[in-house]
């Protein structure tokens, strides 16, 4: 413990002490008061402990988040052990990467074998809530994509079971615990660098590219509604960096501003919380245009009483490469912390938690008031309708 309590105070040390103007990187320009810190990575969060491995299993590959919650838990000293997915092509696809894997002949034959303690998923959204079902009543844990429920009667059968087996059910919302900026964010709100946090802004836009969807993803009957989908991931980073255990829908709405095409498709939504420890507005939409050199800008800015943290997930329009930029701002200086080494402890940390029965990636409470709060954003959402404007 003390080995513990020494590195984090050499962290508090070195990363606040450059907030206040010392030992800083270089400067960028000398016209610009921003200034440059190379973000490094706080020690993996299970310290003084060998990583312990365990064997898990796929499920469902209809999203290429698949291949993101495979490659966490294989950085975590994780063996993966089979795959089952239904589309060949999809399988091909996963077994050409991971070519270790076996293929199940069922979903059966993965959930029957007692030496896999893991289940991971990322199927068409509407089966993940069901198989996680299926999954803890065979004693096993289970981590599926966002959204991993999506109606408020799956989120009820599923804390039921959760509560019954004590198996853990784990959604990634991979834009915090996938993201090195945001995780790096999570660590400086931690220890105090904007004061007392007041609100949350997540934006999420995303690129359509239609003819590489499949057909269920323009009903949302299948994938819940664009709040209850990629809403999800902002649901969850306003619970985790305002700290509210308690949180409301003030207003949503949504709308299908340029696909007539798809009447059950969703391309826009927004929504505003207000929680017991902060408040919370996010947008999500379709509509990141051809130009840009990512899938979205996604952007969260996180409001303090000293200061104010803005992450750019994916992109950096100014001109850096790549992603994870965090720009800081505080009553010392302004700063850019290239996030590009930080480490990403979600993995770890589920797999300590596997073999504990600990709650240190999340706890299972703030996992499903999450998808509550999406999915009674969703249920509530107005609709938008915007009128064309005539040429």
């Amino acid at each position: 413990m003390d080995k513990q309590h020494s590195k984090r105070r050499q962290f508090l040390r070195t990363s606040l002490s450059a907030f206040a103007g010392y030992s800083i990187g270089p400067v960028i320009s000398s016209k610009t008061p921003t200034k440059t810190i190379k973000g490094f990575s706080r020690s993996p969060a299970i310290i003084g402990k060998a990583v312990p491995t365990i064997k898990f299993a796929v499920i469902g590959l209809n999203h290429g988040h698949i291949y993101g919650q495979t490659e966490a838990m294989l950085r975590s000293g994780g063996q993966l052990v089979s795959v089952f997915a239904p589309e060949p092509d999809l399988l091909e696809n996963y077994t050409k990467r991971y070519s270790n894997a076996k293929v199940a002949r069922s979903e059966a034959e993965i959930l029957e074998d007692k030496d896999i303690q893991l289940v991971l998923s990322a199927g068409i959204p509407i089966d993940r809530a069901p198989l996680g079902l299926q999954v803890m009543q065979h004693g096993k844990d289970y981590m599926v994509d966002k959204p991993g429920i999506i109606t408020l009667e799956q989120l009820e059968e599923v804390r039921k079971v959760q509560k019954e087996t004590k198996q853990i059910y784990s959604i990634m919302y991979s834009e915090r615990l996938e993201n090195r900026a945001t995780v790096k964010a999570s660590e400086l709100v931690a220890d105090g660098a904007i004061g007392q946090v007041i609100q949350t802004i997540g934006l999420g836009p995303h690129r359509i590219r239609l003819s590489s969807r499949p057909q269920w993803f323009y009903d949302k009957k299948f994938f819940g509604g664009i709040i209850c989908d990629i809403g999800s991931h902002q649901c969850d980073q306003f619970l985790h960096f305002t700290g509210s255990t308690e949180a409301q829908v003030v207003a949503s709405q949504t709308g299908n501003v340029h696909y007539p095409q798809y009447p059950e498709f969703e391309d826009f939504g927004d929504v505003t919380f207000r929680g017991n420890r902060g408040t919370g507005y996010i947008r999500v939409d379709w509509f990141t245009p051809d130009g840009l050199n990512s899938w979205g800008d996604g952007r969260l800015t996180i409001l303090g009483t000293e200061g104010y943290i803005e992450i750019r997930k994916n992109v950096d329009i100014a001109g850096r490469d790549g992603g994870n930029h965090l720009f800081l701002v505080n009553n010392k200086d302004t700063f850019y912390i290239d996030c590009q080494d930080v480490h990403l402890p979600y993995g770890d940390q589920l797999v300590h938690d596997i073999v504990n029965r600990t709650e240190t990636a999340m706890s299972q409470e703030h996992c499903f008031l999450a998808t509550e709060l999406a999915l009674r954003a969703q249920k509530m959402a107005q609709r938008l309708v915007i009128e064309k404007r005539s040429k």
